[in-house]
């Protein structure tokens, strides 16, 4: 089982960037997928979580109407659409799978950089 991350990078405030993740080895339809990030000294945030039961996504506050998480069963891939990006959103993103639809992921990307800075 994998998740790849697609490569983040350095964006200026108020900017835009998209981040995919792909999965092989597991059928993504029957998992419910998130998005976390852990930034400097902090700990790991679950930003967006979206079911597999009924396709909804949840959001963290601090990310609620900037952040859009999407998935493509078809491509086992999901993705988040980061927009309005401020310097607090700076941490490294994980992708994460999860059988169950509480509690721990099962499987993990091996996380991305983003940083934003001007």
């Amino acid at each position: 089982v994998q998740l790849q991350a697609s490569r983040g990078g350095l964006v200026q405030p108020g900017g835009s960037l998209r981040l995919s993740c792909v999965g092989s080895g597991f059928d993504m339809e029957y998992y419910d997928m998130g998005w976390l990030r852990q930034a400097p000294g902090k700990e790991r945030e679950v930003i967006s979580c979206n079911s597999k039961n009924d396709g909804m996504t949840n959001y963290a506050n601090s990310v609620k109407g900037r952040f859009t998480m999407s998935r493509d069963n078809a491509k086992n891939t999901v993705y988040l659409q980061m927009n309005s990006l401020r310097p607090e959103d700076t941490a490294v993103y994980y992708c994460a799978a999860r059988r169950a639809s509480i509690g721990q992921y099962d499987y993990w990307g091996q996380g991305t950089q983003v940083t934003v800075s001007s």
